[in-house]
């Protein structure tokens, strides 16, 4: 698989085309923006979530070294 035949997720432009299309033969035309929104918006929730739970892994590990200094400079004393 090329780097060009990789769309989003993964999927190409006909995996796509037909997802949209078995979408649209579900839900309809009307409800299919109301659906888009709700996947967006759960998608940004998503990436916020995972993001500032990197922060605070970063956080905790930057305490973790802190701490593990200070006790080595104990120690040395």
């Amino acid at each position: 698989m090329t780097v060009l035949g990789v769309g989003l997720f993964g999927l190409g432009p006909t995996e796509l085309i037909i997802i949209l299309a078995i979408a649209l033969l579900l839900f309809g035309p009307k409800k299919l923006p109301e659906i888009g929104k709700a996947i967006g918006s759960g998608i940004r929730e998503l990436k916020k979530g995972v993001e500032s739970k990197d922060d605070e892994s970063a956080k905790a590990e930057e305490e973790t070294k802190k701490e593990a200094k200070e006790e080595a400079n104990k120690t040395k004393e």
